[in-house]
């Protein structure tokens, strides 16, 4: 792990650019919820169905998924947890990554960080658990605070958090070939000044307004809009997001 790590330091200076524009979907789109919620909110305004494509975020704490029951259901794509910090892997992910995929589910994996360790340690943990697969969408960067943690309650300040951040990302665009997603919410984006990060497309969790009214002038490519989400196939609560676009926006995304 540790030759695998000075690799990919000596790597993290090669480019990742891209756009952070992509189109958001017609407002024109009617209709009801697609998706069942156990506590919904009351949107005004831009509601998530508006957006053709749905997609869900997992973990071990969905338990046993049906994955054949969730693709049939009408979600279009998934994020499955892999790894966080540098020594820790989600029990499920391996089943959910296998699963998924047999059900003809577009899926990617999430890296939730940790600031107690190096990012270089932490891209190299989640390289060498989560496959490079050329259909695989995208993998995530999961930075959100962690204070609470009786392991990792360090808050550094926010220019060490985009400078690790820069690191981990780049790290991951070098070794996978597609620049990664980053996922925040609402108080780490503002105390971090997030923006700032350009060149890889955003996954924006608001759970109580459209995210151009939360995250003013931030491009965005998903939005996880609930948190109590009910989806067959699952048993309990998930997280339902969207995709940022149309129907044919999401095919070429989607398609690296």
């Amino acid at each position: 792990m540790r030759s695998l790590a000075i690799v990919l330091i000596a790597c993290l200076l090669a480019s990742c650019g891209g756009s952070r524009d992509l189109p958001e979907a017609s407002r024109s789109i009617a209709g009801m919820p697609r998706f069942g919620d156990a506590d919904p909110y009351d949107w005004a305004g831009i509601r998530p169905w508006q957006y053709p494509v749905h997609g869900i975020d997992v973990s071990k704490y969905q338990g046993d998924i049906d994955w054949h029951r969730v693709r049939a259901s009408g979600i279009d794509f998934a994020f499955i947890k892999a790894t966080e910090g540098g020594d820790h892997t989600d029990d499920r992910f391996q089943q959910n990554w296998a699963a998924a995929r047999a059900a003809g589910m577009p899926r990617g994996a999430y890296h939730y960080y940790y600031f107690c360790r190096p990012a270089a340690e932490q891209a190299a943990w989640f390289i060498n658990h989560v496959p490079r697969e050329p259909g695989a969408l995208p993998p995530v960067l999961d930075l959100e605070w962690n204070h609470k943690s009786k392991n990792c309650p360090f808050r550094p300040d926010p220019a060490t958090v985009r400078r690790e951040a820069l690191l981990f990302l780049q790290a991951l665009n070098v070794y996978y070939g597609k620049r990664p997603v980053i996922y925040t919410t609402v108080d780490f984006y503002r105390d971090n000044d997030l923006g700032r990060l350009e060149g890889f497309h955003f996954w924006l969790r608001s759970v109580a307004g459209h995210p151009s009214d939360v995250y003013p002038d931030q491009r965005w490519a998903f939005w996880q809009y609930t948190g109590t989400g009910l989806v067959e196939g699952i048993d309990g609560l998930t997280d339902i997001n969207v995709f940022g676009g149309n129907r044919s926006q999401w095919a070429t995304w989607a398609s690296g």
